[in-house]
């Protein structure tokens, strides 16, 4: 169980969790993570392997569907109001067939809601899938900004953004304005999400460029360290107070078959 005091939140895109199964686990015995927020798990909630996390001790949560998307949270402490979709907060008719990609779950501990999503790619600058992801973006803004109306809990909104906020997101950014994942349209939906009211944890500790959470598997992307931060924790103001740290583990993206995103963990003081 964790100390009364802290409690250190993972994120992780594992780009398939049947793939990635033993290289989580082992990444869960080594470190002593309370909370893992899991994205692209690629896997119907009845084949998700929870046994294999159970035996770890944790509760596990999923909403997931066959080959695509799926986001689930692995759970040391039992989590309270957990929902899927952005049916439960918004309503079905506002909603309509926006959940039927298995993007977002939330769960609260310690009086803080965890929303762990996995935002659309896009695609291109000229697919559809490019306005399905602004569109997405902006339900993303209506289901926080209802959040935070309807209560006073503080939020961790965690996950894989698709999206490099700033230059110095991308090992570089020279001639990116029309690529996706940051081109002006993408970075302004998500600061839009962001003025609600959340900060970004990581760049309270570390404000320098060379950060990343992706890098392409294609032209040797990870030895060249030519990476993308898109892997983010936002925390609302309060818990931003409470932030002690927050970091970028490269370790599981060094193994053998990795996922192309790495975690990145913030740990949280009560």
């Amino acid at each position: 169980m964790p100390k009364e005091t802290s409690l250190k939140i993972a994120t992780w895109n594992v780009n398939s969790i049947r793939t990635r199964q033993q290289l989580v686990r082992e990444w869960l015995v080594t470190n002593q993570i309370e909370i893992l927020c899991l994205q692209e798990t690629k896997v119907v909630d009845g084949n998700f392997p929870r046994a294999d996390f159970e035996e770890l001790g944790y509760q596990v949560y999923v909403y997931g569907q066959k080959a695509y998307n799926g986001v689930a949270i692995f759970s040391k402490i039992p989590l309270k109001d957990v929902s899927v979709g952005f049916s439960p907060i918004l309503g079905s008719t506002r909603v309509g067939d926006w959940d039927e990609q298995k993007r977002l779950i939330t769960g609260v501990v310690n009086n803080t809601r965890i929303v762990n999503v996995y935002v659309p790619n896009g695609a291109g600058l000229n697919d559809s899938k490019y306005e399905y992801k602004l569109k997405w973006l902006g339900l993303l803004r209506e289901y926080l900004q209802t959040l935070v109306k309807e209560s006073s809990l503080d939020i961790c909104i965690c996950g894989d953004f698709n999206i490099a906020p700033e230059d110095k997101d991308i090992y570089n950014s020279e001639g990116k304005e029309n690529h996706i994942m940051f081109s002006p349209p993408e970075r302004q939906a998500l600061q839009y999400v962001l003025d609600i009211g959340f900060q970004d944890a990581l760049r309270k500790f570390n404000p320098n460029s060379g950060v990343f959470t992706w890098w392409d598997y294609r032209a040797n992307g990870f030895s060249r360290n030519r990476g993308w931060r898109i892997d983010h924790h936002y925390l609302s103001p309060n818990l931003y107070e409470k932030a002690e740290s927050c970091w970028v583990d490269l370790e599981p993206r060094k193994q053998v078959k990795p996922s192309d995103h790495t975690p990145v963990i913030v740990s949280l003081e009560f």
